[in-house]
Protein backbone atom coordinates (compact mmCIF):
# COMPACT_ATOMS: atom_id res chain seq x y z
CA UNK A 1 0.00 0.00 0.00
CA UNK A 2 1.32 3.42 -1.26
CA UNK A 3 0.12 6.58 0.07
CA UNK A 4 0.63 9.52 -2.52
CA UNK A 5 -0.11 13.42 -1.52
CA UNK A 6 -0.48 14.17 -5.76
CA UNK A 7 -3.10 11.64 -6.14
CA UNK A 8 -6.94 12.87 -4.87
CA UNK A 9 -9.59 10.66 -6.18
CA UNK A 10 -8.11 7.46 -8.07
CA UNK A 11 -7.43 4.23 -6.70
CA UNK A 12 -5.14 1.73 -8.39
CA UNK A 13 -3.48 -1.45 -8.05
CA UNK A 14 -1.02 -3.86 -9.69
CA UNK A 15 0.71 -6.94 -9.27
CA UNK A 16 4.59 -6.82 -8.45
CA UNK A 17 5.73 -10.25 -8.25
CA UNK A 18 3.78 -11.89 -5.40
CA UNK A 19 2.88 -8.45 -4.09
CA UNK A 20 -0.36 -6.57 -4.69
CA UNK A 21 0.61 -3.10 -4.81
CA UNK A 22 -2.50 -0.47 -3.80
CA UNK A 23 -1.93 3.26 -4.77
CA UNK A 24 -4.14 5.60 -2.68
CA UNK A 25 -4.52 9.50 -1.64
CA UNK A 26 -2.54 10.42 1.23
CA UNK A 27 -5.50 11.62 2.46
CA UNK A 28 -8.11 8.12 3.14
CA UNK A 29 -8.48 7.15 6.68
CA UNK A 30 -7.31 3.53 7.79
CA UNK A 31 -11.35 2.20 7.36
CA UNK A 32 -11.01 3.26 3.43
CA UNK A 33 -7.50 2.14 3.21
CA UNK A 34 -8.53 -1.16 4.21
CA UNK A 35 -11.97 -1.15 1.93
CA UNK A 36 -10.05 -0.18 -0.75
CA UNK A 37 -7.19 -2.59 -0.27
CA UNK A 38 -9.91 -5.71 -0.19
CA UNK A 39 -11.43 -4.23 -3.10
CA UNK A 40 -8.90 -3.99 -5.22
CA UNK A 41 -7.56 -7.36 -4.55
CA UNK A 42 -11.00 -8.54 -5.53
CA UNK A 43 -11.00 -7.04 -9.09
CA UNK A 44 -7.21 -7.55 -9.87
CA UNK A 45 -8.22 -11.37 -9.10
CA UNK A 46 -11.65 -11.42 -11.47
CA UNK A 47 -9.78 -9.05 -13.81
CA UNK A 48 -6.62 -11.10 -14.08
CA UNK A 49 -6.56 -14.88 -14.73
CA UNK A 50 -3.25 -14.92 -14.33
CA UNK A 51 -1.85 -14.94 -10.76
CA UNK A 52 0.86 -13.32 -9.35
CA UNK A 53 4.25 -14.76 -10.32
CA UNK A 54 5.11 -17.92 -7.82
CA UNK A 55 7.12 -17.31 -4.27
CA UNK A 56 9.96 -18.65 -5.64
CA UNK A 57 12.61 -16.11 -5.40
CA UNK A 58 12.89 -16.33 -1.24
CA UNK A 59 11.84 -17.75 1.96
CA UNK A 60 10.06 -14.71 2.83
CA UNK A 61 7.88 -14.92 -0.15
CA UNK A 62 7.33 -18.73 0.05
CA UNK A 63 5.77 -17.71 4.05
CA UNK A 64 4.32 -14.78 2.07
CA UNK A 65 2.62 -17.04 -0.20
CA UNK A 66 1.39 -19.55 2.51
CA UNK A 67 -0.20 -16.47 4.20
CA UNK A 68 -2.29 -15.68 1.41
CA UNK A 69 -3.08 -19.27 0.88
CA UNK A 70 -4.50 -20.08 4.58
CA UNK A 71 -6.67 -17.31 4.54
CA UNK A 72 -7.68 -18.22 1.48
CA UNK A 73 -8.85 -21.49 1.92
CA UNK A 74 -8.17 -22.70 5.15
CA UNK A 75 -9.99 -19.67 7.18
CA UNK A 76 -6.52 -18.26 8.28
CA UNK A 77 -6.37 -21.04 10.70
CA UNK A 78 -3.03 -22.43 9.80
CA UNK A 79 0.13 -20.34 10.68
CA UNK A 80 3.48 -21.52 10.18
CA UNK A 81 6.19 -20.00 12.23
CA UNK A 82 9.05 -20.70 9.28
CA UNK A 83 8.56 -21.95 5.58
CA UNK A 84 11.77 -22.32 4.08
CA UNK A 85 13.34 -23.86 0.52
CA UNK A 86 15.41 -26.90 1.16
CA UNK A 87 18.08 -28.66 -1.21
CA UNK A 88 15.54 -31.46 -3.20
CA UNK A 89 14.33 -33.91 -0.85
CA UNK A 90 14.76 -37.40 -2.25
CA UNK A 91 11.48 -38.95 -1.22
CA UNK A 92 8.82 -35.72 -0.41
CA UNK A 93 7.60 -32.46 -2.04
CA UNK A 94 7.53 -30.78 1.36
CA UNK A 95 7.26 -31.57 4.93
CA UNK A 96 5.87 -29.85 7.62
CA UNK A 97 6.64 -30.10 11.68
CA UNK A 98 3.34 -29.28 13.36
CA UNK A 99 5.03 -29.02 16.84
CA UNK A 100 7.22 -26.00 16.04
CA UNK A 101 5.07 -25.04 13.13
CA UNK A 102 7.77 -25.28 10.50
CA UNK A 103 7.60 -25.69 6.79
CA UNK A 104 10.32 -27.27 4.36
CA UNK A 105 9.64 -26.78 0.05
CA UNK A 106 11.79 -29.10 -2.18
CA UNK A 107 13.95 -26.90 -4.35
CA UNK A 108 12.32 -29.41 -7.09
CA UNK A 109 9.22 -27.35 -6.89
CA UNK A 110 10.69 -24.30 -7.93
CA UNK A 111 10.26 -25.22 -11.44
CA UNK A 112 6.70 -26.36 -10.98
CA UNK A 113 3.50 -23.95 -12.43
CA UNK A 114 2.61 -21.62 -9.72
CA UNK A 115 -0.94 -23.68 -8.77
CA UNK A 116 0.98 -26.84 -8.50
CA UNK A 117 3.26 -24.98 -5.79
CA UNK A 118 -0.04 -23.91 -4.08
CA UNK A 119 -1.23 -27.02 -3.75
CA UNK A 120 1.72 -28.33 -2.30
CA UNK A 121 1.76 -25.32 0.19
CA UNK A 122 -1.82 -25.91 1.19
CA UNK A 123 -1.24 -29.42 1.79
CA UNK A 124 1.49 -28.49 4.20
CA UNK A 125 -0.69 -26.02 5.54
CA UNK A 126 -3.47 -28.10 6.06
CA UNK A 127 -0.82 -30.45 8.42
CA UNK A 128 -0.33 -27.67 10.74
CA UNK A 129 -4.09 -28.03 11.72
CA UNK A 130 -4.54 -31.74 11.22
CA UNK A 131 -1.59 -34.44 11.40
CA UNK A 132 -1.53 -37.34 9.08
CA UNK A 133 -3.51 -37.98 6.24
CA UNK A 134 -7.29 -39.14 7.29
CA UNK A 135 -10.82 -37.57 6.03
CA UNK A 136 -10.59 -34.65 8.17
CA UNK A 137 -6.95 -33.57 6.24
CA UNK A 138 -8.36 -34.24 2.80
CA UNK A 139 -11.17 -32.27 3.31
CA UNK A 140 -9.60 -29.09 4.27
CA UNK A 141 -6.47 -29.98 1.33
CA UNK A 142 -9.67 -29.91 -1.45
CA UNK A 143 -10.65 -26.99 -0.53
CA UNK A 144 -7.86 -25.86 -3.15
CA UNK A 145 -9.34 -25.82 -5.88
CA UNK A 146 -6.83 -27.39 -8.08
CA UNK A 147 -5.77 -30.38 -5.75
CA UNK A 148 -6.71 -33.34 -8.03
CA UNK A 149 -4.79 -31.72 -11.00
CA UNK A 150 -1.78 -31.08 -8.87
CA UNK A 151 -1.67 -34.31 -7.64
CA UNK A 152 -1.60 -35.57 -11.20
CA UNK A 153 1.01 -33.40 -12.10
CA UNK A 154 3.08 -33.97 -9.17
CA UNK A 155 2.40 -37.92 -9.79
CA UNK A 156 3.48 -37.18 -13.38
CA UNK A 157 6.89 -35.54 -12.77
CA UNK A 158 7.44 -38.24 -10.40
CA UNK A 159 6.68 -41.35 -12.92
CA UNK A 160 8.82 -39.29 -15.90
CA UNK A 161 11.98 -38.59 -13.64
CA UNK A 162 11.76 -41.81 -11.72
CA UNK A 163 11.64 -40.44 -8.13
CA UNK A 164 9.62 -42.36 -6.89
CA UNK A 165 7.95 -39.87 -4.73
CA UNK A 166 4.20 -40.53 -4.06
CA UNK A 167 1.06 -38.93 -2.42
CA UNK A 168 0.11 -40.37 0.49
CA UNK A 169 -2.75 -41.33 1.49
Amino acid sequence: MRRSQRRHRTVTAYWKDDTLVVLIPARMTRAEEKHWVAEMERKLQRAEPRRPAPPKSSDDALLARCTLLSGKYLDGTAVPASVRWVPPMRTRWASCTPVDATIRVSDRLRKVPPWVLDYVLVHELAHLTVPGHGKDFWLLVHRYPKAERAIGYLEGISAAAGLGITEED
